[in-house]
């Protein structure tokens, strides 16, 4: 990117350099002072390096410009119409912006001489979404192209087709408007039947990224979900499995047999029974057994010692 941006800006030095004594003079005005900044600006850039120094020049020509009518400018033997001193000036300044790794204010940077977007010059506009997009940061310029390519003034422009191409695939599949890149495709006719179907192509594959996308996601969420029920479920295992230990343990000593029996011997005395009426015999019988069962089964406990 910025060798790129620097290969924009290189041509405009040496262009007011003396002249060689063969040649005729020319009549030609003398260059402005925004072109002579411009000079200046590119060559701090270029050769010096100095970027901080090459944006506070391209400034001063900004004000310069504001200052002076409109006309004709002359750098060197090159003729430079004001329209052109501004996107030069505007590709110098964001090359040095660039550079300085202030590239977030290269938007509102241009935009405070041009006031909107629909008035920036193609060229600015192509740098501004080839550095926002080397970036990862097309979001930032989608407005600003959207606003530009819907005038319909820049609609007549030569360029037009090529920033058409560039918003489709450095901002719009970037930032997954699918639609929005289907509308744009069928309603700009000047695309050329190769330029057409590399476009739907590219709009057919970002889909099916989404649509993978959106599948793999909703497995992530389930994944997730099962996980969290499965955490939240071992604790609840884990408490009750001490509960039924501790029951086992307690229903298994010594003083709950005896609370046990105790608990019998008060059921009968309150109940009263019999022990020669006839209906109270079966009752008896299967109790004697209840009590032989527990007898044997409480057996090998009451070998083991006691711990009060």
């Amino acid at each position: 990117m910025r060798s790129d941006l620097a290969s924009s800006a290189a041509p405009l030095r040496g262009l007011g350099g003396p002249l060689r004594s063969s040649e005729p003079v020319s009549t030609a005005p003398a260059p402005s002072a925004a072109a002579l900044l411009l000079e200046e600006a590119a060559d701090l850039l270029v050769v010096h390096r100095d970027f901080r120094a090459a944006l506070r020049t391209c400034e001063r020509a900004w004000q310069g410009l504001a200052e002076e009518p409109a006309g004709a400018y002359v750098l060197g033997a090159v003729g430079f119409g004001s329209l052109e001193v501004k996107c030069s000036l505007c590709v110098v300044g964001i090359q040095a912006l660039a550079e300085m790794d202030r590239w977030r204010e290269v938007l509102s940077w241009v935009l405070q001489y041009y006031q909107v977007p629909e008035k920036l010059p193609p060229k600015v506009l192509e740098l501004c979404v080839l550095l926002y997009s080397k970036m990862q940061e097309p979001g930032a310029l989608l407005d600003a192209v959207r606003a530009w390519l819907r005038n319909p003034h820049n609609q007549g422009l030569p360029e037009y087709g090529a920033l058409v191409e560039l918003h489709l695939q450095r901002v719009l599949l970037p930032l997954g408007c699918v639609s929005e890149a289907e509308e744009l495709v069928a309603g700009f006719t000047a695309f050329s039947e190769e330029q057409r179907l590399n476009a739907l192509q590219a709009i057919s594959t970002m889909r099916q990224q989404q649509k993978h996308g959106h599948s793999g996601s909703e497995e992530t969420q389930k994944l997730n979900l099962e996980g969290s029920s499965s955490h939240k479920f071992l604790p609840l295992l884990t408490l009750l499995r001490q509960l039924w230990n501790s029951a086992v343990s307690h229903l298994f000593s010594l003083p709950f047999r005896r609370g046990l029996l105790a608990a019998l011997v008060l059921c009968l005395l309150v109940v009263r029974l019999d022990p020669a009426a006839p209906p109270s015999l079966t009752f008896v019988n299967q109790l004697a057994q209840l009590f032989r069962r527990i007898r044997e089964a409480m057996s090998p406990l009451c070998r083991l010692p006691i711990h009060d």
